[in-house]
C-alpha cells in the first residue's frame, strides 16, 4: 500500500520515503528492467575494463588516459548510485527508502553529475591542448596539473551540491512521502514538503545554469577551436579522422547534457510532460554515457583498442 497515514496537518521529517518507480508502468517494471540491468553491466564492465588496461599499462599513463581513467570512475558511481536500487523496486517490490538514505543518494547524483561534467570539460581542454598547442602540451598538462584538475572537479561539485542537502534538511514535511521516480533527487524530494519551496527552485536553476550551463558553453567553444584547427589540416584523411573523433565526442555529451537539461527544467516549468517521459529520460541521462564513454573514448582510442585485443589474445 502505497500511501501514508499521518495527518496532512502534521509537519515532520519522514522517517521513509517510497520510490514509485514509473508511474503508469508499474506493470512492466519487470520488463522494463531487462534493458536497464544490461546497461548497468555493459557499463560496469566497459569501464572496469578501461581502468583496468590504463591502470596496468604504464605507456598509457599520459593525460588523455589519466582524464579518462577519471572518466570511467565518474561514471561507475554515477550509475551505481541509481541503478541498484531500482532494480530492487521493478524485480522486488523494494519501494522503501530511509530519509537519509533518500538525502545521501540525492547528494550523490548531484555531486557525481556535477564532477563528470567537470571531467568532460577537462577532457576537452586537454583535447584543445593536444591539437591546438601540440608542442606545449607536457608543459601544460603534467601529472601535477592533472592531479588538481581532478581534485577541482571533485570538490567543485561537492560544494555546489553540499547546499541542496541543507535546502532539503530545512523544509517540514506532512501528508503523504511518496516520490514518483525511481531514485531521490532534489526536486523531487523538495516537493514533497509543506512550506514554500522557492529557495530550493531558485538555487537549483542557478546551479544547473551557472556550473553545468557554463562547462557547456566551454566545451562548446573548446571544439569550436578544435575544429578550427582542424580544417587548417593539409591532409584531407587527417581531417576526416579528426571530425569522426570529435564528433563521436560531441555526441556523447549531447547525451549526457540534453536528458539532463531536460529533466532539470521538467521539473519547474514541464508540466505537460508525461510522468513517465520525464523519469524514463532522467534515468538514460545517468545510464546512457556510461554506457557509451568506454566505446567512444576508449576502444575508438587505438592505444586502447589494441591494449584491449592483446588482453584478449594473451587470455585465450
Amino acid at each position: 500500500m502505497l500511501s501514508s497515514s499521518v495527518p496532512n496537518d502534521t509537519a515532520f521529517h519522514p522517517s521513509t520515503f517510497i520510490l514509485l518507480g514509473i508511474p503508469g508502468m508499474q506493470d512492466q517494471h519487470v520488463w522494463v528492467a531487462i534493458p536497464f540491468c544490461s546497461m548497468y553491466i555493459l557499463a560496469l564492465v566497459g569501464n572496469g575494463t578501461i581502468l583496468y588496461i590504463i591502470m596496468t599499462d604504464r605507456t598509457l599513463h599520459e593525460p588523455m588516459y589519466l582524464f579518462l581513467c577519471l572518466l570511467s570512475i565518474t561514471d561507475l558511481v554515477l550509475c551505481s548510485t541509481t541503478l541498484p536500487k531500482m532494480l530492487t523496486i521493478f524485480w522486488f517490490g523494494s519501494h522503501v527508502i530511509s530519509y537519509h538514505g533518500c538525502l545521501t543518494q540525492m547528494f550523490f547524483v548531484h555531486t557525481v553529475f556535477a564532477t563528470e561534467s567537470a571531467v568532460l570539460l577537462a577532457m576537452a581542454f586537454d583535447r584543445y591542448v593536444a591539437i591546438c598547442r601540440p608542442l606545449h602540451y607536457t608543459s601544460i598538462l603534467n601529472a601535477a596539473v592533472i592531479g588538481k584538475i581532478g581534485l577541482a572537479c571533485v570538490v567543485r561539485g561537492f560544494l555546489f551540491v553540499f547546499p541542496f542537502v541543507i535546502l532539503i534538511e530545512r523544509l517540514p514535511f506532512c501528508g503523504h512521502h511518496i516520490i514518483p521516480h525511481t531514485y531521490c533527487e532534489h526536486m523531487g524530494i523538495a516537493k514533497l514538503a509543506c512550506a514554500s519551496i522557492k529557495p530550493n527552485t531558485i538555487y537549483g536553476l542557478t546551479v544547473a545554469l551557472s556550473v553545468t550551463g557554463m562547462d557547456v558553453v566551454l566545451i562548446a567553444t573548446s571544439y569550436t577551436l578544435i575544429l578550427q584547427a582542424v580544417l587548417r589540416l593539409p591532409s584531407k584523411d587527417a581531417q576526416f579522422r579528426a571530425f569522426s573523433t570529435c564528433g563521436a565526442h560531441i555526441c556523447v555529451i549531447l547525451v549526457f547534457y540534453i536528458p539532463a537539461f531536460f529533466s532539470f527544467f521538467t521539473h519547474r516549468f514541464g508540466h505537460q510532460v508525461p510522468p513517465h517521459v520525464h523519469i524514463v529520460l532522467a534515468n538514460l541521462y545517468l545510464l546512457v554515457p556510461p554506457v557509451l564513454n568506454p566505446l567512444v573514448y576508449g576502444i575508438n582510442t587505438k592505444q586502447i583498442r589494441l591494449r584491449i585485443l592483446s588482453f584478449f589474445m594473451q587470455s585465450r
